[in-house]
């Protein structure tokens, strides 16, 4: 989240979710008409799973109490084999419908019921080893808020394992109840109306380090599926991808530069945090940016932004793409850019799309292809 960023943070998460697919649940609500998300383009139909780790090796620092363990609410897109009895998988079932973009609970808003997506609800998973792409979300949202880009990866190939941070996101559900944040999981340094640029990035570092630990921990529970239950012989544990969202890009950043088994990273329009800002990530990195963002080291306005973006950069040992879009297809050239991304980091394949100087959208500003 960038110091800049931070004083509109609202209105670039309204920006930016419009990329990533929420935005549209967020319609769909206000208008109370039915809504489908747009449909993944890959060959396999999709599953979905939800369930609940507990890192009993971890002491939660963001919990209202000291002591606790650290637990995570973890949806879990794949590619899927159907059977005539699967059922579609809700938007945002039974507690989740309480999912908000922020503001007061109720403004505006009826029921996610009227969003329709294009996941089975615990299906089998499909014939197939699939690497594991671990999905971040921005700071207050929850991983159901992904759906759209979620779907686009699983029907491609692709284990999907969207964890919501708990006490960060504006809504979790563990245990059978509704969780909010806390002042160390959402920090006031962070507020518009409190913001203090030191302070700001002290929360940051310390925070993105907790996000990081949750996304490694998703990951390695992964691994264990791998021998029992839905998921056995079906994770190809040796590809990791971490991919997130605003403060989720940065976390993703970091857990890729201390996860050996890490294929790349995609950090899309999340200003960097914590120590990969100095060392950089040594694997494959994907930098996307919003039309006025700082996070791949230009913009219109030089900033401390694109100086924190720009050390990166420098530090950085690995191939580097960086892009920046606008336009109301962002949602297509976003999965566009970040499934080719996937693709080539997990399966060494060539992306056209990511080797190109001219991108095939008149939207996207190409900055960088892999040097």
């Amino acid at each position: 989240m960038a110091r800049r960023v931070l004083k509109t943070f609202l209105v670039l998460a309204l920006t930016l979710v419009v990329a990533i697919g929420g935005y549209v649940g967020y319609v769909a609500v206000r208008s109370a008409q039915p809504v489908t998300l747009p449909a993944p383009t890959g060959a396999s139909p999709v599953g979905r799973t939800t369930a609940e780790w507990t890192d009993h090796a971890s002491v939660d620092p963001l919990a209202p109490q000291p002591g606790m363990p650290r637990e995570l609410s973890v949806w879990l897109w794949y590619p899927a084999s159907l059977d005539p009895g699967a059922q579609p998988a809700p938007y945002a079932p039974g507690l989740w419908a309480g999912l908000r973009l922020g503001g007061p609970v109720g403004l505006a808003e009826t029921g996610f019921d009227h969003v329709h997506d294009h996941a089975f609800a615990d299906v089998p998973v499909a014939a197939g080893r699939f690497p594991v792409v671990v999905l971040e979300p921005g700071l207050g949202f929850a991983a159901p808020q992904y759906t759209a880009m979620a779907e686009s990866l699983a029907s491609k190939g692709f284990l999907v394992a969207g964890g919501t941070p708990t006490y960060s996101a504006n809504l979790t559900v563990l245990n059978g109840r509704p969780w909010s944040t806390t002042e160390a999981g959402n920090p006031r340094s962070f507020d518009a109306s409190d913001f203090h640029a030191g302070q700001a990035q002290a929360d940051g570092d310390r925070l993105v380090d907790v996000w990081a630990a949750d996304a490694r921990f998703a990951a390695n529970q992964l691994a264990t599926l791998d021998a029992t239950g839905r998921f056995a012989g079906h994770v190809d544990t040796a590809n990791t991808v971490y991919i997130g969202h605003s403060f989720g890009g940065a976390a993703a950043l970091e857990a890729c530069r201390t996860d050996q088994h890490c294929a790349g990273a995609a950090d899309l329009d999340g200003t960097q945090y914590g120590p990969v800002v100095h060392t950089g990530p040594a694997r494959p990195m994907l930098l996307v940016a919003s039309e006025n963002s700082c996070v791949t080291g230009t913009c219109p306005t030089p900033s401390t932004d694109s100086a924190t973006a720009r050390t990166l950069l420098s530090a950085s040992t690995g191939p580097i793409w960086c892009y920046r879009l606008d336009g109301a297809t962002a949602l297509t050239i976003t999965n566009a850019y970040l499934t080719a991304f996937v693709d080539h980091v997990a399966h060494g394949r060539s992306e056209a799309l990511l080797s190109s100087r001219q991108s095939p959208y008149p939207e996207v500003e190409v900055q960088r292809t892999g040097s």
